[in-house]
């Protein structure tokens, strides 16, 4: 059974975007590259809102993403990519495939197929649809060190999710890692 893993960059006070959408707050480095390069690399498909899938499309197909990061740039173009949004009318990044709304029902059905494991990234909105259908399995939430204030939160109204940690790592840059399971 595949799994469905959500991945964003967080601040301490759980914002995953500037007030603006900006994520140039983002702590990486070479480590972060690395982990990075890994972890994607463990994926069979992504899954996107709307302003994440335009961001992610107008920067990874590009010659400047493949000089920049070739191998998550790689991944990234070749991997099938889900596409929830109400207002575009189609997707034209490789391996794109448009859905208007979520079908629970469905998503379980993807969940069963086999292949390796899908992930979120950024996409709060579809974060937080999921995480109300209960069709998440594991949360990786990478803290960064800062302090927003003010933003896009990641959990925005949800509500109240029991979570079991099943595993850390600390970055040489202050950034941790944190992986949580819902608990059943």
């Amino acid at each position: 059974m595949r799994k469905i893993i959500v991945f964003n960059m967080v601040s301490v006070d759980g914002y995953f975007a500037g007030v603006d959408g900006n994520i140039d707050w983002h702590n990486t480095d070479a480590e972060f590259g690395k982990f990075a390069d890994e972890q994607t690399g463990e994926f069979g498909a992504l899954i996107f809102g709307r302003v994440t899938y335009d961001l992610m499309a107008g920067y990874w197909p590009k010659q400047e993403s493949v000089k920049d990061d070739p191998i998550v740039a790689n991944i990234m173009n070749s991997l099938p990519k889900i596409v929830f949004s109400k207002s575009l009318g189609k997707v034209e990044w490789n391996n794109s495939k448009l859905y208007h709304d979520i079908d629970a029902e469905e998503v379980k059905k993807w969940k069963q197929e086999p292949g390796k494991d899908m992930a979120i990234f950024g996409s709060g909105t579809i974060v937080q649809a999921f995480a109300k259908l209960g069709l998440i399995d594991e949360y990786r939430l990478m803290i960064n060190p800062i302090i927003l204030g003010k933003g896009k939160l990641l959990f925005k109204d949800v509500d109240t999710l029991k979570l079991k940690l099943i595993n850390t790592r600390t970055f040489g840059n202050g950034n941790i890692l944190l992986a949580y399971e819902p608990v059943k």
